[in-house]
């Protein structure tokens, strides 16, 4: 019973986790809604990647960036932005809702879509690069970075016909605009007061995609949202300051419970667990060496628990391995008809190594390991001190009986009465030297 219980639990994590969050295809005229809000990262990245891949494949009028961002990662940015500079669907950035606003890397995004609009009250620029604990940047490396932003803002806005100038002024002096500011400046082109505002404004507009020029039609349009998946939420999530450090407290509490209390077991499974996601979100570790540390330990962990009774340790496994596969790959990744195809893996594929790996380690594996501390109950060394009847007289040898089976035995005292109980000494060969008990 026990065993089913394991499976069962794993069972159901794994099925919880694993629930993707996908698009349907919808029919008739649609554009794909996207929300992106807080900070520029790795899983925003493969978000927005996953959602006009998602775009491409649906028919969808256009994609619409809802976006509400400070800033973040330089790389993450730069993989965005080639994919939405080389999309087949159109794409529309609207900084939203009231309040919002496009600050840096979030500058270089409303920049490159086809269409840039703003809501009433928001803000864009501010783009200067800093260090991701917010200092300046020091020394040489300043200019470089500041110098290659520039150029990179400078070539999006060109690509799109808007203002290149104030582009390369919110690089280099940091300087914002509000929404109609951006607007006078050409920076975007139009300001709407919501989603269905932007939808009627955009009707009709012709933008030049990788696919070829589009006339968009959006006034009739239904709206799909498309959110993140668990993964992307998930990790997304975690890159939030206060997440991260309380991660780490959670790890380091957990593992110094676990040096006061050897073999809790729980404390160090929990907290290797938060120390990494930590490190991992504060930008202390690369995601993808995360993924690799987490099925590391999941495999110690499988090791470990064949010679430890419970399910701690197994369940601690199954979790460390499905946080690397998320790290390590990208799920939910549609279909493409493109010639690089994306590495992508499915959840199900997931889902299955985790099950099968857990249920070779514990079922199998530890069977057999288990199995070599058992008594060995058959061979020669069994018979002695094992005691049995003398089924003949043995003067001194004649045939006895132990456990169920008849031998010729030697009587080591020289003769003993059939009938008589005996005693085995030692096995020499098919005879067995006894003694009467």
């Amino acid at each position: 019973m026990r065993k089913f219980a394991r499976l069962a639990i794993i069972i159901l994590i794994l099925f919880i986790n694993f629930s993707p969050l996908i698009a349907r295809a919808q029919t008739g005229t649609h554009v794909d809604v996207l929300t992106v809000s807080g900070v520029i990262d790795t899983w925003t990245e493969g978000y927005l990647n996953r959602a006009i891949g998602v775009a491409e494949q649906d028919g969808a009028q256009a994609v619409v960036i809802l976006l509400n961002t400070p800033g973040g990662s330089l790389s993450a940015t730069q993989n965005i932005l080639i994919k939405m500079l080389n999309a087949r669907v159109p794409t529309i950035v609207y900084v939203s809702p009231q309040g919002a606003w496009a600050g840096s890397a979030g500058t270089f995004i409303t920049l490159a879509g086809n269409i840039a609009a703003m809501a009433p009250g928001t803000t864009m620029g501010a783009a200067h690069p800093i260090e991701s604990s917010g200092e300046d940047i020091q020394g040489d490396a300043r200019d470089k970075v500041t110098n290659i932003s520039v150029s990179l803002i400078q070539t999006i806005a060109r690509e799109r016909g808007r203002n290149a100038e104030w582009a390369a002024d919110a690089v280099r002096k940091s300087i914002a605009a509000t929404a109609q500011e951006a607007l006078d400046l050409k920076v975007i082109d139009l300001v709407a007061t919501d989603l269905t505002d932007l939808l009627n404004k955009v009707d009709g507009k012709k933008v030049k995609t990788s696919a070829g020029e589009v006339t968009l039609q959006t006034a009739r349009a239904s709206i799909n949202r498309v959110q993140m998946n668990f993964a992307e939420l998930f990790f997304h999530t975690l890159v939030d300051p206060n997440i991260a450090l309380i991660l780490l407290n959670i790890g380091l509490l957990a593992i110094a419970v676990e040096l006061y209390n050897p073999g809790a077991t729980i404390p160090a499974v929990v907290g290797g667990i938060c120390i990494i996601l930590a490190f991992v979100a504060l930008g202390q570790l690369p995601v993808n060496w995360g993924g690799v540390i987490f099925i590391v330990l999941a495999v110690l962990l499988f090791i470990l628990d064949i010679k430890v009774t419970g399910f701690v340790l197994t369940l601690g496994g199954i979790v460390m391995f499905v946080l690397g596969a998320l790290m390590l790959f990208t799920p939910f990744t549609p279909p493409t008809d493109q010639i690089i195809a994306n590495i992508s893996v499915s959840p199900w594929v997931v889902l299955g190594l985790a099950g099968a790996m857990a249920a070779f380690f514990v079922f199998i594996l530890g069977a057999a390991v288990r199995g070599r501390n058992y008594p060995v109950l058959t061979g020669s060394h069994t018979l002695i001190n094992a005691t049995g009847i003398a089924m003949t007289d043995l003067a001194p040898e004649g045939t006895v009986q132990v456990d169920s089976e008849l031998w010729t035995a030697i009587a080591q005292d020289g003769q003993i009465e059939k009938g008589a109980p005996i005693k085995v000494l030692r096995v020499e060969g098919l005879r067995l030297q006894v003694v009467k008990k």
